[in-house]
């Protein structure tokens, strides 16, 4: 149950979070102290990650689907498995922030991200994220990490 909570937590914490930025911020606006490590932002993601696929969206909303239901389907299966949590952590973070920006793909068109980090290294500084694209890029790197313990 715990791990559900999880993906539930993530899908809905960060819904929370882009409904506040989509009212609350203007159009590709920006907030934060000039110099500090977290700067709120606001951009719609018409793409995949780094808005790669933007002319695609479709194509790329259908990738979404395919890849949020496989995942789904991962987790249902390693909800069974005996032991084995970080690979259930894993799956779960990765599942709540697929849901969430897949969601946001089918709803409303564009994916909402909302922070970047305000760093010396350009190439960082201007990647904006969302709390899922840190699920699917930690849950991943956990599930992978631990599927080589599966007996």
């Amino acid at each position: 149950m715990a791990y559900i909570l999880l993906a539930a937590g993530i899908f809905l914490g960060d819904m929370r979070i882009k409904s506040y930025v989509e009212k609350e911020f203007p159009d590709e606006g920006e907030r934060g102290r000039p110099g500090g490590l977290l700067l709120l932002r606001k951009h719609h993601n018409r793409g995949a990650f780094l808005n790669m696929g933007q002319g695609q969206r479709r194509t790329v909303a259908v990738l979404s689907v395919c890849l949020t239901v496989f995942v789904f389907v991962l987790f249902v299966l390693s909800l069974g498995l005996k032991g084995n949590g970080a690979l259930k952590t894993g799956l779960a973070m990765l599942l709540g922030g697929a849901f969430s920006n897949t969601y946001d793909r089918l709803k409303r068109k564009y994916v909402v991200d909302y922070f970047s980090f305000g760093v010396g290294w350009k190439w960082l500084s201007r990647i904006i994220f969302n709390i899922s694209d840190f699920g699917i890029i930690f849950g991943a790197l956990i599930a992978a990490l631990s599927a080589g313990n599966l007996d």
